[in-house]
């Protein structure tokens, strides 16, 4: 009997150490899977960040691409479009390193100015800044546009006071990096009322985060109100989707 207890006793030990080695298996599994998927995922940013120096023949390091900045993917997907496309009205919803970007692409064309909407006196002022060190001032302008209640969709929606955009020439590229998601839901969506009307033909309006669920949710507001806009996603770190219309953009 003494001896059936001690094998039986033997047995959950042994059974107890093997769930345990498989447990410990599985999380170095998960953490070399995981440290793998970091490196990969970091290696596609240093691709992007060098391809971006290369496409702007930098002579200086631009501001950190990490946290809240734009990422340099996304940044590479602008600079590709303004480089290729050369538009000469470029509004941007959020200032920094993509507006430097977007900056020299205008200054690289010889067309184009970047007007750049920034609600926070502290940011606008170090685009400011960054500006000028790169020789790009007259190229850019970022526009003090405090946070304003507008009623949209028979709700308030704390957005850009934008009176000083010049409407006649129209936008051919927008960028929508901002306001916070932290704002309220669906921060960003006031773009679409406010200043898709206000699109040229062949427009494009790049979408930064478009892998969040708020913006996720936003696309779709936007598709049922702009079902002239086409949406592509592109396979950028945290998200981009690109809106596009062949003729002006007319709400539905």
């Amino acid at each position: 009997m003494l001896s059936n207890l001690i094998a039986a006793s033997a047995l959950l030990v042994a059974l107890y150490i093997l769930y345990k080695l498989r447990a410990v298996h599985i999380l170095l599994y998960q953490v070399h899977d995981t440290a793998r998927t970091e490196s990969a995922a970091s290696f596609r940013q240093l691709e992007a960040l060098l391809g971006l120096y290369i496409e702007l023949d930098l002579g200086s390091s631009l501001p950190a691409t990490r946290g809240w900045a734009a990422s340099p993917d996304f940044l590479l997907e602008l600079a590709t479009h303004a480089l290729s496309r050369r538009p000469d009205s470029i509004v941007e919803c959020s200032s920094g390193a993509s507006t430097l970007v977007l900056a020299r692409c205008a200054q690289r064309n010889g067309c184009g100015k970047v007007l750049s909407l920034e609600h926070d006196p502290h940011y606008a002022g170090q685009t400011r800044q960054q500006l000028a060190r790169h020789g790009l001032s007259a190229w850019a302008e970022v526009i003090d546009a405090p946070l304003h209640p507008h009623m949209l969709a028979g709700e308030e929606w704390p957005w850009y006071r934008h009176e000083a955009l010049r409407w006649q020439d129209g936008i051919d590229m927008l960028v929508i990096d901002g306001p916070p998601q932290a704002t309220r839901s669906q921060a960003r969506y006031p773009a679409g009322p406010l200043l898709f009307p206000h699109l040229n033909a062949g427009a494009a309006v790049f979408l930064d985060d478009a892998a969040r669920a708020g913006e996720l949710a936003i696309l779709l507001r936007w598709q049922a109100e702009f079902p002239h806009l086409t949406q592509s996603a592109r396979p950028c770190e945290k998200g981009c989707t690109v809106l596009t219309s062949a003729a002006p953009c007319q709400r539905s």
